[in-house]
């Protein structure tokens, strides 16, 4: 069967969803699949048929080694449409700027450890997120117009997956919230990343299915949380929202802040930062700022910033 000429979308697409999520469909359309710098053109169209399959449909591909190309489309069979919207980023931080929650996809525990979570855990966050999220409604005509500008008000969340030799670099593993591991043999426990894919999207929908039933049968949605809640690791996920959660740009922006501070008020020395970004990183993850906070700690760092410059 041919195949119609492949156009990749290089700039960030339109998100148009209703909010809040009630169906499959609107919960999976918030979350985006985000390959890292890889090298074999077929495994993004591997990739591509393994988020088909699960109904997930947003793909972002970080600087790739070599170019979506036929291969691709071969590899992707019934899900070739999602190479075609795919969106191709320069670099990690650009494809995730705009994200609130970003999981990564690792099998190893790394030198700065965040909370690692099996696939069902995972799933459950999202689904918890999105909910958690849609309890914010916009109070005033001018922070509807805001929402509809910087579309910060709906959820959007990304899974990384790394590259196929070696994964994802210390670095990287740093931007998300969360560490996504996969139960396998623990003498060999690495996956191929398209199989990856499959695997944590798989468990992803059939939460989904289940969560989504909750308006017709609460009894079965109860059951499930109980057997889920029987296997979550100990942390505290934010329920009420009355602003949007940050982004992991304003994530990043902020971390850039707290380390210019603690190094101007000589308690830090910035040629020897060593893992204290990561650690600021860390702490801002687990704190979960919604807008205003961002916005109030970001003025008394600016204000800390001003007076010790106009004082010295």
């Amino acid at each position: 069967m041919s195949q119609s000429p492949l156009s990749v979308t290089t700039s960030p697409s339109s998100m148009p969803i209703n909010h809040p999520a009630t169906s499959v469909d609107d919960y999976l359309s918030y979350i985006q699949v985000v390959m890292v710098n890889t090298t074999l053109p077929a495994n993004i169209g591997s990739a591509a048929r393994a988020m088909h399959t699960m109904g997930l449909s947003r793909l972002t591909v970080v600087d790739p080694k070599r170019p979506i190309d036929e291969t691709s489309v071969s590899h992707a069979a019934g899900g070739h449409e999602l190479l075609s919207a795919a969106v191709i980023a320069p670099t990690l931080e650009s494809a995730i700027a705009d994200c609130q929650l970003v999981f990564a996809a690792s099998s190893r525990s790394r030198h700065m450890p965040r909370p690692v979570v099996t696939p069902t855990q995972a799933a459950k966050i999202i689904f918890d997120f999105i909910d958690s999220q849609s309890t914010y409604q916009p109070q005033t005509t001018a922070e509807t117009a805001q929402d509809n500008i910087a579309g910060t008000r709906k959820p959007n969340i990304a899974i990384l997956f790394g590259r196929e030799d070696r994964g994802l670099t210390n670095e990287e593993l740093a931007y998300a919230a969360y560490h996504i591991q996969i139960d396998a043999n623990p003498a060999y426990p690495v996956l191929n990343v398209a199989s990856a894919v499959q695997v944590i999207a798989s468990f992803i929908f059939a939460y989904a299915q289940t969560h989504t039933q909750a308006a017709t049968s609460p009894e079965a949605d109860a059951d499930s949380d109980k057997a889920v809640a029987r296997s979550m690791i100990d942390m505290t996920l934010r329920q009420q929202w009355d602003e949007p959660a940050i982004t992991q740009q304003q994530q990043q922006q902020l971390t850039e802040r707290m380390t210019a501070l603690l190094v101007q008020q000589g308690l830090a020395d910035s040629a020897h930062l060593k893992s204290l970004p990561a650690r600021l990183s860390r702490l801002g993850s687990r704190l979960q700022l919604d807008q205003k906070e961002y916005q109030l700690l970001s003025a008394l760092i600016a204000k800390l910033l001003k007076d010790r410059l106009q004082s010295s």
